[in-house]
């Protein structure tokens, strides 16, 4: 099986699928499809995609596999299929395979007039409002490995071809099968050279001079600008010139912004006595991301803007197709994915795909604010605060980081539990970009095991919590909340208002408990109300409630 498996570059199919009475080769021709407007892929028919070898005994004909794809050519319009071949598996089953090409000119469609696009291991269907991003998506698909200079590798900058290789060959998450390449097979794995001996694009990026790397249709050229408290501009430093390649660019660049290194103080009794303003790692995966999934088909310079309380990048080009603010933590999309794999091996970055999960992970342990982010077709915003949500969180925070291991989703949920203190299952869900509820478990993992947090409720009502018992063990000294208050003590505090303050509106009520959530304090009154503890007086938008006699 050549360690395959089912993402964004390959799909299995069973066999009844495609042959049989039960086959379903529209389905499969939409596919087809999907890849053909992505980056192409490889589409495996006779292994269920939960499996990893054909059932045993399984047979394929040749002419059986010819018609597939003769079918499937004749249902689709756009989509190149390629390179059949029939294998027999070491267990007796036998399947086939064959490649899909990326439809480099035109929108790929069925011959119904479908169009899809392939998306992390699904297939989506392009609304027709969104056909003008796919066609500009499927331009920068394609830029990396365009050949536009015809420059061979001895035109070339050889220091800079020196370093690419000194910094591939040093790199832990190269294999030795690739080290042991010689240079010229290196730099064709990382698609730098075409076929032909050419630099592509990608080519030209790493490893050319500054000259040939601003003759690129759009080069990196790069701003970073430093505001006062006021929002007026105090420093800017540009990088034009295309000196530098992507790695030298990023260390450039981290070496001369000296803000992004300030912390600040917190007040005692906390683990920690600074916090970074903005953690290390986020600034390094948001400033590679800006390059990383820049799109390269379109003109504009890069920004990173630092401001007293923020800081804004910005990148030509917006998320790419089917990624959204309120996915980027699962979905994945690559726009460069050579690029991405390069930096990715040479230890700049995550490479799954975003690298959302690891900002989440660090801005969680500091307690605070995930960032804000912003898509358009033409550009891509994300805002990083500075400050943090809660001293009382990184607290929290701070004492089980040192005393529980955890999971990365493990600690982006605390961090979201521990700043507001409680919350829905709804909300956190929310929160995480969960669409169904019944994964927020494996986001949850230990915590609950652990007693880090606990839960009250059901369903849809059930309610998350910090432990109180875990920290008052740990002697965290914090500062009771009315936020977590039982519902049974939030009754009787109602009670005692009322009996204090007399008939009052609700929202009298949610202002003198103005430390209680209101809808918490809404709940409580109508639940009052409903055991006759309470009574209701006039109409909605003029009631008011006071204690019954009776109570």
């Amino acid at each position: 099986m050549n360690g395959w498996k089912e993402d964004s570059n390959y799909d299995f199919k069973s066999l009844k699928k495609a042959i049989g009475a039960k086959s379903n080769l529209e389905s499969l021709a939409e596919t087809c499809v999907c890849f053909a407007n992505a980056q192409g892929g490889t589409i495996v028919i006779g292994i269920e995609d939960k499996d990893s070898e054909p059932p045993l005994g399984q047979k394929v004909k040749v002419d059986e596999m010819n018609k597939v794809l003769a079918r499937l050519r004749s249902l689709t319009d756009g989509v190149g299929l390629v390179n059949p071949e029939l294998v027999i598996h070491e267990n007796g089953g036998e399947y086939f395979y064959f490649k899909v090409m990326p439809s480099t000119r035109l929108i790929a469609t069925t011959s119904s007039g479908k169009v899809l696009v392939r998306i992390s291991d699904n297939c989506y269907p392009v609304k027709s409002e969104e056909l003008t991003d796919l066609a500009a998506e499927k331009n920068a698909f394609q830029w990396e490995l365009t050949v536009v200079q015809k420059l061979t590798l001895s035109q070339a900058d050889a220091d800079q071809i020196v370093y690419f290789l000194d910094n591939i060959k040093r790199s832990d998450k190269v294999s030795d099968f690739i080290k042991q390449k010689n240079d010229s097979e290196i730099l064709e794995h990382y698609q730098l050279l075409s076929p032909e001996g050419f630099l592509t694009n990608l080519g030209v990026l790493w490893l050319g001079t500054p000259a040939q790397r601003a003759r690129l249709s759009y080069p990196v050229t790069f701003q970073y600008l430093v505001y006062n408290d006021r929002e007026e501009k105090i420093r800017e430093k540009k990088y034009h010139f295309h000196q530098f390649n992507p790695m030298q660019l990023l260390l450039e660049i981290e070496k001369e912004a000296v803000e992004l290194t300030y912390s600040f103080e917190l007040t005692s009794g906390l683990f920690r006595e600074k916090v970074r303003n903005y953690p290390k790692e986020v600034i390094r995966e948001l400033l590679i991301n800006t390059i990383a999934h820049k799109r390269y088909t379109m003109s504009g310079d890069i920004f990173l803007e630092v401001y007293s309380d923020r800081i804004v990048f910005t990148n030509p080009g917006g998320l790419p197709l089917g990624i959204s603010k309120d996915n980027i933590l699962h979905e994945r999309q690559r726009r460069n994915p050579h690029l991405i794999q390069t930096l990715h091996d040479l230890k700049l970055m995550e490479g799954e795909g975003s690298g959302y999960d690891l900002v989440y992970e660090k801005l969680s342990l500091d307690a605070k604010p995930f960032p804000l982010i912003e898509s358009s077709f033409n550009k891509m915003i994300v805002t990083v605060e500075s400050g943090i949500i809660d001293e009382e969180a990184l607290s929290v925070i701070d004492y089980v980081n040192k005393h529980f291991q955890l999971t990365q989703k493990e600690t982006i949920t605390l961090g979201v539990v521990a700043t507001v203190k409680k919350i829905l299952s709804t909300q956190l869900s929310s929160n995480l970009q969960l669409n169904q509820e019944d994964k927020l478990k494996y986001w949850l993992g230990s915590l609950m095991d652990k007693s880090i947090l606990m839960s009250r409720g059901v369903k849809k009502g059930t309610e998350y919590l910090l432990n109180p018992d875990l920290f008052s063990q740990a002697k965290l000294n914090l500062t009771p909340s009315l936020k977590t208050i039982e519902p049974y003590k939030l009754d009787a505090l109602i009670i005692e208002d009322l009996k204090h303050n007399g008939e009052s509106k609700m929202a009298d009520i949610q202002s003198r408990l103005s430390e209680v959530y209101p809808e918490d304090i809404q709940k409580a009154v109508y639940r009052l109300v409903k055991s006759e503890t309470l009574i209701p007086v006039g109409a909605y938008k003029n009631r008011t409630y006071l204690l019954s006699k009776k109570k």
